[in-house]
């Protein structure tokens, strides 16, 4: 939402909250007279026990001080009292007072409009944060409103596209929807909520247009290589920088799996053809992808066998049954290359059938 500072919930509009005591409740009086409190409400106040002074007079509340400096923060080209309320909502915002922070911005708005301020940029992120207000309070419509102004200020700008996607999904505009996700994407691929809602709508898309859906969208416009390039341009927040690298570390994780499938189904192949070398290099590679697959070791040990390499199929064997002690077919071909290197076996189990890969 912006770099507002954050700071403890309901104290966005600088007051006390209604449940927050002041500096002169629960005390006693002076003046002759008056009344104590109850013994059992002294001093206590929200939970928290409060401390007579030396004099025995007025009773102290021991709270931190509240940091409001975030309120004063530069908020680009907008005059400080502006920029004053954008950070209020920035603020409100993230501790989820929806309803008061689109106020805070909707107080912006109005402050631009009155000081004739004509700062697109700065606009353009009021109404794309008044929107996000609204969708968290579920008003789409309004929320669509938003966005399409900020667009108007700037063209392809990237939250209000993808806030807009979001209202017109909600509301089963579907077509339109697609297009946003779709504008999203071309200017940040990174963006794994726009995927998840391609992938999610494209299935709504075909089950309600057929498979002619794609000639029912509306145009999908092309973003300008001049805007993706500064987009790619801009700081990278930590928080995106996080999500960018999760994504890529989810995507290397199921390319290595894809990859070791792979291999491991051409290495099958090999074996049945009796192509022993072929198979062992491809039991190989998908050793250095997975190196605890007891079953490739095992399957290895089968090639090392029949090209007569019976200290390396021991060895293979040796591998796999550290990582499965019961692993009958490492067990079997140990045996086996024992034979080739003519060591006597003792308390050897003969096998009436050979196990072969898996």
């Amino acid at each position: 939402m912006g770099n507002a500072q954050e700071k403890p919930p309901g104290s966005g509009g600088g007051g006390a909250r209604p449940d927050q005591a002041t500096a002169g409740s629960g005390t006693r009086r002076r003046g002759g007279g008056s009344m104590e409190k109850p013994r059992s409400e002294k001093g206590v106040v929200n939970g928290t026990q409060r401390e007579r002074s030396p004099a025995g007079g007025q009773e102290e509340q021991d709270s931190p001080a509240v940091d409001t400096s975030y309120l004063d923060a530069p908020a680009g080209a907008l005059p400080p009292h502006i920029a004053r309320l954008k950070n209020e909502g920035n603020n409100l915002f993230k501790h989820g007072q929806f309803g008061d922070a689109l106020e805070k911005y909707s107080q912006a708005i109005d402050g631009c409009a009155e000081a004739g301020i004509d700062s697109p940029e700065d606009l353009c992120i009021l109404y794309s944060n008044r929107a996000a207000c609204y969708l968290k309070d579920g008003n789409s419509t309004d929320c669509i409103q938003d966005c399409t102004k900020a667009l108007e200020l700037q063209p392809y700008s990237l939250k209000p596209l993808l806030r807009r996607a979001m209202a017109y999904e909600t509301l089963e505009r579907y077509r339109k929807a697609y297009v946003d996700y779709k504008t999203v994407l071309q200017i940040d691929t990174g963006v794994q909520a726009a995927h998840d809602s391609v992938h999610r709508i494209t299935k709504l898309l075909i089950e309600q247009d057929g498979p002619e859906w794609r000639e029912k969208l509306p145009e999908i416009p092309v973003v300008p290589m001049s805007v993706q390039q500064q987009h790619r341009d801009k700081p990278v927040s930590a928080e995106v920088a996080q999500a960018r690298a999760a994504r890529a570390a989810q995507e290397e994780v199921r390319r290595k799996e894809a990859r070791f499938t792979l291999l491991k189904r051409e290495g099958n192949d090999l074996v049945k053809k009796c192509h022993f070398q072929e198979a062992l290099e491809k039991y190989s590679e998908c050793l250095t992808i997975k190196p605890d697959e007891c079953t490739i070791y095992t399957n290895r040990a089968i090639c090392l066998l029949k090209l007569n390499r019976f200290e390396e199929a021991k060895q293979d064997c040796d591998s796999a049954l550290e990582l499965e002690p019961a692993n009958k077919k490492a067990f079997y071909r140990r045996a086996l290359a024992y034979k080739g290197l003519q060591v006597p076996l003792t308390n050897h189990r003969k096998h009436t059938h050979s196990f072969f890969f898996c």
